[in-house]
């Protein structure tokens, strides 16, 4: 499909679609829209940042239109994805439109939203625990929802929402089109795609060659005492916007209040956050206010800031698959960008994980549990710094507390209790700790009396 005239959308599409500069689909919106319009259950694989929005909003809006009773549920795992596809439908469905859309997450007044419902929207977007909580005030009717959007289906059972899903589900018509979009296809996705999906087609789109092109990597491998100096190192060299990944909330404020003491402009984005503050922080990074945003993995998806030219691992993802989402947040629209990787010595075997990912047909692949440096320079090209002996074996250039001995046996370099006999036996060089009360007599010991009362008589 080389645009979207051929498809013969609504007259208020087109315009908005023009407005916007959108002329010719991206590979997952001319694959998923065609097949949407004709009314058929999808499972597509792809990432945020490859156009997806766009490929499911642009078919139900196109349905909404034609209907004058129709309405849809677009279901996200986080608040801030579901605030990015909201923007999305808005600006496609223009000011004008009297179809109007409604956001319904958690951390926003539930009264506002109440508002918001009262004008019978027909486009709802919403995370599961908000969506359930109108659901059980009936605030919320999906009666007329003849249309299911599930977005980042393996995010959402990742975080524990697999149950909400089926109780929404519950409360829609059993007769509708679903749409379920997830990075990859494991086990869990495939049970829930054959429990509500009917003869679905799927949609696979290369999501890490269609990420992964624009993006130059570096991998650097360093000890946790390094780490903070590091990213300041990398921060110091580096031009633009960059998005620090953190493992935990509090990683996020410790690390952005460190970086302000060293004069970076920073801020802190996290799950602990109001929506209030989560807005303020996301709108002043997208205002260029501050160079450095540093986020768990809540931003991970849906934030589509086009300025980061820099995605900086600070600690890697549990799941590989998320390393995918996160990258994708820089080389937004064909841009070029770059993507820094600290694997400290304990997430060996996560970078392990990630370079199967990223690199399925590398051959002779070293693990990286050896904490030696890697630099992926430029787009596919590793170079790497071990120093190599004469038997091939990989050697960590850093210091360590144990040493090597001729048989290849780890010897501990502290002190030690214990000491050899000449007859080879250990003996311990401690105090010796007295015998517990339950410690068996020797035979020779002499036993304790013992005292019994005496009886007492019977007074006749």
């Amino acid at each position: 499909m080389e645009n979207f005239e051929i498809l013969g959308l609504n007259d208020v599409l087109n315009k908005s679609l023009k407005k916007m500069g959108f002329i010719s689909p991206t590979p997952i919106q001319s694959k998923a829209i065609p097949i949407i319009l004709s009314g058929k259950d999808i499972l597509g694989s792809a990432s945020t940042g490859t156009g997806k929005t766009g490929a499911f909003a642009i078919p139900v809006i196109e349905k909404i239109l034609n209907s004058k009773e129709d309405c849809a549920l677009i279901v996200t795992p986080t608040r801030e994805l579901a605030k990015q596809v909201i923007d999305v439908f808005r600006t496609l469905l223009g000011n004008s439109n009297p179809v109007k859309a409604c956001c319904l997450i958690g951390g926003e007044a539930i009264g506002k939203q109440l508002n918001q419902l009262k004008r019978k929207p027909r486009i709802i977007i919403g995370t599961p625990g908000r969506i359930n909580d109108h659901l059980g005030k009936k605030s919320l009717s999906l009666k007329n929802s003849n249309y299911l959007v599930l977005d980042e289906t393996d995010r959402m059972l990742d975080m524990g929402f697999g149950i909400q899903i089926d109780q929404i589900l519950k409360f829609m018509p059993k007769k509708r089109q679903t749409l379920m979009f997830s990075a990859t296809f494991p086990k869990n996705i495939v049970t829930l795609a054959n429990k509500y999906l009917i003869e679905p087609e799927k949609i696979t789109i290369d999501i890490e060659n269609s990420i992964l092109k624009n993006i130059k990597h570096e991998i650097i491998h360093i000890d946790n005492t390094n780490k903070y100096k590091t990213l300041l190192k990398q921060l110091e060299i580096r031009d633009g916007s960059v998005l620090v990944f953190a493992k935990t909330k509090h990683s996020t404020e410790k690390i952005a209040k460190n970086l302000i003491k060293d004069g970076i402009k920073a801020n802190a984005l996290n799950g602990d956050l109001r929506q209030s503050k989560r807005d303020k922080v996301m709108r002043g990074f997208r205002e260029n206010k501050f160079k450095v945003l540093v986020a768990t993995d809540i931003a991970s998806r849906g934030l589509d800031v086009p300025h980061i030219k820099h995605v900086i691992n600070y600690d890697l993802p549990q799941v590989a698959e998320d390393y995918i989402h996160r990258i994708g947040r820089t080389a937004r629209a064909g841009a070029n960008g770059e993507a820094i990787c600290f694997v400290s010595p304990n997430e060996g075997h996560l970078w392990l994980n990630i370079d199967m990912l990223i690199n399925p047909d590398a051959k002779n692949r070293m693990s990286s549990r050896r904490g030696a440096s890697d630099k992926r320079n430029g787009r596919g090209k590793v170079k790497r710094k071990f120093k190599t002996n004469e038997n091939s074996e990989k050697k960590y250039k850093g210091k360590s507390k144990f040493k090597t001995s001729e048989n290849s046996g780890k010897k501990y370099k502290g002190k030690s209790k214990f000491k050899k006999s000449e007859n080879g036996e250990t003996k311990y060089k401690g105090k010796k700790r007295s015998a517990s009360k339950n410690t068996i007599r020797s035979s020779d010991a002499k036993p304790k009396k013992r005292f019994y009362p005496a009886k007492k008589k019977k007074v006749r």
